[in-house]
């Protein structure tokens, strides 16, 4: 997956203009679908975020690879204030000689349901706003002739159907919005409109969230997710033909594979799944755990062709604190803890994480099982912001420094000072991904 030349992401934008106005650009049937939609192709460089990344220190070197495009609300399909929309997107995507384009559709009715202040636009009545406003439009500029020979990748609907199983029920973590979400079956509903309708497109490649293993690594999670997955992948006239794969670590900080430690070693005769950082969870990584959900889903109906992709735009964890081999503290909690290559506080922090760094640059099929290695999250833009509770304003715990989990064991969010709101560019945090890159840069 070469990266795009420097010029090519530079000059895309300026001929929008003048592909905007051109006639179809092919007359040929568009190209068969493909296994593998990573395979061979030249992935598209979002020029927009490729010119924040140039802007800073030590930025270039990254500036050149593919990002997801973020449709986070109705507007963005339009583009507003100068800032690409869709088909600008995928005009530049043709400018650049891609074959690849990335999409994550983030628009759910009552999106991040498990969040105190969520940050989505359209309440839990607005499904017809949803189908009608968000995806429709989306299918139809998809759907244009002229995009006929881009491979379109969309990841639908991250976080949202993991949400309804460790925010709802009896967990100290459930919220009344989430119980809400999940009686009503709303997610399910809107990702099997979307899916439905993604796949009357041929070149459009759907991938589902699986979330990440710590968050739904434990067998009492991971199978009420794979029900869950089933549930939306045949609701509102979808099949499971139309899933495409599955997305795994989406805008999350997991390591691919810690590499000096097992969640069965055992130290003085105490097993590490013991240890606090573990907490009995069967996976310590990202990789066994996707390819651990993607034979559940095989076994309940997906097509055992399904692959998964897994982000790694910020699961390096390199620099001065990365461990270089196993702690040899007698302690279980000690050893863990120095050989682990995932430094957070606690394996479920995911808002802008100190000593976070990008991890594997995007790749096509980096092994078994495993489509690619993408960046779906684009480094540099905030999780969230670092606010402390201020009347009237949105705030979000796990993004304050300051603020502890009403945990039995207090730990630290971990998350980065003076951070802005998500989405918007986040210098210091892309200047520390930047730092602590693995491999390193």
């Amino acid at each position: 997956m070469p990266p795009v030349r420097p010029f090519l992401a530079a000059v895309s934008v300026l001929l929008v203009g003048v592909l905007a106005n051109a006639g179809p650009a092919h007359a040929a049937d568009p190209p068969p679908r493909v296994d593998n939609p990573y395979a061979g192709a030249r992935v598209y460089v979002n020029p927009e975020w490729a010119a924040r990344a140039a802007a800073e220190p030590g930025g270039a070197t990254v500036a050149g690879q593919p990002t997801a495009v973020w449709l986070d609300r109705i507007a963005r399909i339009e583009g507003t204030d100068g800032v690409l929309g869709l088909r600008g997107h995928l005009d530049a995507a043709l400018a650049q000689g891609a074959d690849l384009v990335q999409l994550t559709l983030y628009n759910l009715p009552a999106r991040d349901c498990g969040r105190r202040a969520p940050q989505g636009e359209l309440s839990i009545d607005d499904t017809a706003r949803y189908e009608a406003e968000f995806v429709d439009p989306i299918v139809e500029i998809l759907a244009a002739p002229r995009y006929a020979d881009l491979r379109i990748v969309a990841f639908v609907e991250p976080n949202s159907l993991p949400n309804l199983v460790v925010n709802t029920g009896i967990r100290y973590t459930a919220t009344p919005a989430c119980d809400e979400v999940l009686a009503r079956g709303t997610y399910q509903q809107g990702i099997g409109y979307a899916l439905a309708r993604l796949g009357t497109v041929p070149n459009v490649y759907p991938y589902l969230d699986i979330s990440h293993h710590g968050e739904v690594g434990w067998p009492e999670d991971s199978a009420p997710l794979t029900a869950l997955l089933l549930q939306a992948a045949t609701a509102a006239g979808s099949t499971v033909a139309n899933v495409h794969g599955f997305v795994a670590n989406t805008a999350n900080y997991s390591v691919l594979r810690e590499e000096h430690f097992r969640a069965d070693d055992v130290v003085n005769g105490q097993p590490v799944y013991q240890s606090r950082w573990v907490d009995w969870n069967p996976f310590v990584d990202e990789v066994p755990y996707a390819r651990h959900m993607r034979a559940l889903l095989t076994e309940v109906g997906f097509s055992p062709q399904v692959g998964v992709v897994v982000d790694t735009s910020r699961n390096g964890w390199g620099g001065p604190g990365r461990p270089t081999g196993p702690a040899t503290a007698g302690d279980v909690n000690r050893y863990v803890d120095g050989s682990r290559i995932d430094r957070r506080a606690y394996v479920g922090n995911w808002c802008n994480q100190v000593g976070s760094g990008l991890g594997q640059r995007p790749a096509a099929e980096p092994e078994p099982g495993i489509d690619a290695y993408a960046w779906v999250k684009p480094p540099g833009e905030s999780d969230g912001s670092a606010g402390s509770p201020t009347p009237g304003l949105p705030y979000e715990p796990l993004c304050d420094p300051n603020y502890l989990a009403p945990r039995s064991s207090p730990y630290a969010t971990g998350a980065m000072p003076a951070a802005p709101p998500i989405g918007e560019w986040f210098p210091a945090h892309f200047r520390q991904l930047l730092t602590n890159a693995w491999p390193p840069l």
